[in-house]
């Protein structure tokens, strides 16, 4: 499915965390289809139960999947509407801390090359990973 690189100094749950984004973003993995189990996952690379579970605790905190007591976890399906609120909201959060940094002296291409610092490193493409 993918790979983890156990020598990044990135937690391997925040790596799974990152790598089941990408899947469910890039809907490879499909609303409500089933997430490999927690000792399916843990066997396959070798790591602790907890830290898949961490994971998906996190995944489910941000409401990318869901769980069901004695069957497993899913790719929660999107709302696209609610998608569509969260976007506003939050480009009317940045719209505020862009004039703030503005306003405190920062260039627009130092903001420019932070943006591409962020989607180098952060947005599952980066070096660390």
């Amino acid at each position: 499915m993918f790979e983890l690189d156990l020598r990044s100094r990135k937690p391997i749950y925040e790596q799974l965390v990152d790598k089941l984004k990408e899947l469910i973003i890039n809907e490879i993995l499909k609303s409500d289809e089933q997430l490999p189990s927690v000792r399916t996952l843990a066997q396959q690379f070798t790591i602790n139960p907890n830290t898949i579970q961490k994971a998906y605790r996190e995944l489910e905190m941000q409401g990318f999947i869901y769980s069901i007591k004695g069957k497993g976890n899913f790719v929660n399906p999107s709302s696209k509407k609610a998608d569509l609120e969260k976007v506003e909201k939050v480009k009317k959060e940045l719209e505020k801390l862009i004039l703030e940094a503005l306003y405190l002296g920062i260039s627009t291409s130092e903001l420019m090359d932070l943006i591409r610092y962020v989607d180098d490193t952060k947005r599952g493409g980066g070096k660390d990973d």
